[in-house]
C-alpha cells in the first residue's frame, strides 16, 4: 500500500502546486499530496514531468521528482527481491508439508491396519517371531489371587507350606536338576471340573502361570514352576467315576494312580495295560503319552484314551468325543492332549478303555554273555512273530546294582538279561516259552527259567520293577549323588548298535549307568548315578550324545519320558524347525498367554547364550 502511494505522490504533488493553488507551501502540497495518493486520487496517465531547468520551481520540482522515483524503484526492488524469497519458502513449506502429510497417512495406514489383526498370520510361529509372555506374579496380586482361590476351594486346600512348595518343583530322580525360580508361590487342590474352570479364570485374568501336578513321577523337569505362578495338584481329584463293564470303559479323575485302577478291575476281570512305573497317575500319564513294559503287546497310553474332559487356559471346559470306540467327527483333540504335558490344557477326567485279563501268564529269564546277543535275541524273537507280552532287557551293571540292593529274593547273574512276559490260553503261553526258549538258546543264551507258579512271576518280574530304585541305592550315602534316567528309541535293526556305543561311552566315563529297556519296540533306558556339584557336566554330555545317536539313527530323542525341558532343544533335530514352528503355534492358539505349564516341549522365547548345546 505505501509503494502504490509513493507511485502517485509525484502527480498529486504537481496539482498541489500549480497556478490554482499558488498560496500553499510546498510542506502543505507535499502532505495533501501523499494524501490524494494514498486515497487514489490525482492519478495522471498523460503527465511528462517539465524538463529540468536551473533555478526556480521547476529546478526543485525535478530533484524532488528523482528522489521520489529513487525511493519508488527501490522499493519495487525489495518488493522483488521479497517475492522471489518468499516463493523459494512457499516451495520449501509446500515440500515438507507433503512429507508430514505422507509421513502421518503412513503412520495412520500401519496403525489402523495392524493394531486390529493377531500377532501371527502364518500357519507357523518361528521362535524369533513370538513376543515373550509377560506375566503378572507381582507379591500383591499373587495374594490376592490367593484370596480368590479360598473363595473356589476353601482355605484348607490352598497351601503356602515351604516343603510341599519344594517338593512341586522337582524330585531327586529328574534328570532336571531344581533351580532356585522353580518354586509355585502357592499349591492349590481342586476337587471337581468347575472348581478347576474357576482357578484358571482368576489365573487368566490376572495372568498367572500355572503348572498341574498329579503323580509327580516324571523324569525331564515336567513340572518345574520355571515362571513362579501356582501349581494345580489334583491330589483330591481321585475317583474311578464309572465303570462300563460291558463297554469295557472307565471314566477316572486325574489322581488315579494305575496300580489302583487295575486292583479294582481286577474285581471285574479287567485290566488296563499302560503300566509306565510305581506311584505314575492317570493326569501323568496322558500328559507325557507314557507307555510301559506291555506297550510291545498293548500299545502305548495314546491307545488307550477314549475321551478326555479338558479345561482350557481361560477356563473354558470341553470334552474331546464321547464313549465310542470309534469315531471320525472331527478333529481328534483327544490325540492332541495327549502327549502335551499341560502346555495345552488340564485333564480333568479321562474316559479309558480296558480289556480282559488274559486267561493264563507267565514270565521267563535269560542271561547272555554280551549286550549285543541279548539285543539279536529279540530282535529275533520279534521277527519271528512270537506273540509275547513283554520284552524287557537289564545289562549287566543293572543286574549287579538290583543283587546288591537285595530288593528282590533271588540273587541274579551279573550279565545282560532279557525278561519276557507271556499272555494267553495255558496251553499259547506253553507254546510261546518254547519257542523264546529256542531262539535264546540260538542266539548264545547261558540260562533260561521260567516261573512254574504265581510267586515265581512274582519274584522274576519283580526284579524289572526295582531297576531304578536299586541304582539310586547306590549313592544313599552321598548328599550330592543324584540319578540321570533318561530313554530314547530307535528303529529295532538299530537297536545293539545304540545299545553297545552308549555302554561303553558310559564305562569309559567312570561313572555308574545302566542299561533298561522295553525292548521289544526298540525303546531303552539310561540310568547314571552321578555327583550333582562335580560330574553333572560329564554326565550331561554322555546323555547327549545318546540322543544325538538315537536321531542320527532315525530314531526318538523320547519314547516314553516326554519332552519336559530337557528335550526341547532336540525336536528340531528330530522333526525340523518348521514342525516345532507348528507345534509353537498350536500352543499360542490354545493358550496365548502363555500360562498354561510354560518352556515345556517349544520354547516361548529366545533361549540365553550358551544355553542350548551344540548339535
Amino acid at each position: 500500500m505505501a509503494l502504490r502511494s509513493l507511485n502517485r505522490a509525484p502527480i498529486a504533488l504537481r496539482r498541489c502546486t500549480n497556478a490554482s493553488a499558488p498560496t500553499r507551501s510546498f510542506p502543505q502540497c507535499l502532505v495533501q499530496a501523499q494524501r490524494w495518493a494514498s486515497n487514489g486520487k490525482g492519478v495522471d496517465k498523460d503527465y511528462v514531468p517539465p524538463p529540468k531547468k536551473k533555478g526556480g520551481i521547476t529546478h526543485f520540482h525535478a530533484q524532488l521528482y528523482e528522489t521520489i522515483e529513487q525511493r519508488v524503484n527501490r522499493e519495487r526492488a525489495e518488493q522483488a527481491e521479497y517475492s522471489k524469497t518468499r516463493q523459494h519458502w512457499g516451495y520449501g513449506n509446500v515440500i515438507g508439508s507433503v512429507f508430514a502429510i505422507f509421513g502421518i497417512a503412513t503412520g495412520g495406514y500401519y496403525f489402523g491396519t495392524f493394531a486390529n489383526k493377531p500377532p501371527f498370520i502364518a500357519s507357523t510361529v518361528p521362535l524369533q517371531d513370538v513376543i515373550p509372555p509377560r506375566h503378572n506374579i507381582s507379591e500383591a496380586n499373587l495374594q490376592a489371587a490367593c484370596i480368590d482361590f479360598q473363595d473356589v476351594v476353601g482355605r484348607e486346600n490352598v497351601s503356602l507350606e515351604k516343603s510341599e512348595l519344594e517338593s512341586h518343583s522337582g524330585s531327586s530322580w529328574s534328570s532336571h536338576p531344581s533351580e532356585p525360580g522353580d518354586v509355585p508361590f502357592c499349591i492349590v487342590k481342586p476337587g471337581s471340573t468347575r472348581e478347576v474352570s474357576a482357578l484358571m479364570k482368576i489365573c487368566h485374568e490376572r495372568r498367572i502361570p500355572v503348572t498341574a501336578y498329579s503323580g509327580g513321577t516324571s523324569l525331564e523337569g515336567h513340572f518345574a514352576a520355571t515362571r513362579g505362578g501356582i501349581c494345580i495338584d489334583f491330589s483330591r481329584m481321585d475317583k474311578i467315576l464309572a465303570l462300563h463293564g460291558d463297554d469295557l470303559d472307565v471314566v477316572v479323575q486325574p489322581a488315579v494312580g494305575w496300580e489302583h485302577l487295575n486292583e479294582e478291575l481286577d474285581k471285574s476281570n479287567l485290566f488296563f495295560p499302560p503300566d509306565p512305573g510305581p506311584g505314575a497317575m492317570i493326569g501323568g500319564m496322558v500328559g507325557t503319552g507314557c507307555s510301559g513294559t506291555n506297550a510291545y503287546r498293548y500299545g502305548t497310553m495314546k491307545d488307550w484314551v477314549l475321551s478326555l474332559t479338558v479345561v482350557l487356559a481361560d477356563g473354558t471346559i470341553i470334552k474331546t468325543r464321547q464313549r465310542p470306540r470309534k469315531s471320525s467327527a472331527g478333529y481328534d483333540l483327544t490325540r492332541m492332549f495327549i502327549g502335551s504335558e499341560g502346555t495345552l490344557g488340564l485333564v480333568t477326567e479321562a474316559t479309558l478303555k480296558v480289556t480282559v485279563k488274559p486267561q493264563h501268564t507267565s514270565v521267563a529269564v535269560c542271561a547272555f554273555n554280551t549286550i549285543r546277543e541279548a539285543s539279536d535275541c529279540v530282535f529275533k524273537v520279534v521277527g519271528a512273530g512270537v506273540p509275547i507280552a513283554a520284552i524287557e532287557i537289564l545289562d549287566d551293571v543293572q543286574m549287579q546294582c538290583i543283587n546288591d540292593a537285595g530288593m528282590t529274593n533271588k540273587t541274579w547273574k551279573n550279565a545282560p538279561t532279557l525278561f519276557f512276559k507271556f499272555a494267553g490260553t495255558p496251553s499259547s503261553v506253553k507254546e510261546q516259552v518254547a519257542q523264546v526258549q529256542k531262539l535264546a538258546k540260538a542266539t548264545g543264551s547261558t540260562s533260561f527259567e521260567f516261573a512254574k507258579s504265581e510267586q515265581e512271576k512274582t519274584d522274576l518280574w519283580q526284579a524289572r520293577k526295582e531297576a531304578l530304585w536299586s541304582v539310586m541305592a547306590k549313592g544313599s550315602g552321598d548328599e550330592d549323588a543324584a540319578v540321570w534316567t533318561t530313554d530314547v528309541a530307535v528303529p529295532i535293526s538299530r537297536l545293539a548298535d545304540i545299545i553297545e556305543e552308549t555302554k561303553k561311552e558310559v564305562s569309559d566315563s567312570g561313572l555308574v549307568g545302566s542299561i533298561v529297556g522295553h525292548v521289544g519296540d526298540g525303546n531303552f533306558h539310561s540310568i547314571i548315578l552321578y555327583n550333582r556339584k562335580t560330574e553333572y557336566e560329564k554326565t550331561k554330555h554322555i546323555v547327549h550324545n545318546m540322543v544325538k545317536r538315537a536321531i542320527e539313527m532315525e530314531g526318538t530323542a523320547t519314547g516314553e519320558h516326554g519332552v519336559g525341558l530337557v528335550k526341547r532343544d532336540y525336536l528340531p533335530h528330530e522333526l525340523d524347525e518348521d514342525t516345532v514352528d507348528a507345534m509353537r503355534r498350536l500352543k499360542t492358539a490354545f493358550d496365548p498367554l502363555c500360562l498354561l505349564n510354560c518352556d515345556k516341549i517349544v520354547r516361548v522365547q529366545m533361549p540365553r547364550p550358551g544355553e542350548v548345546d551344540k548339535w
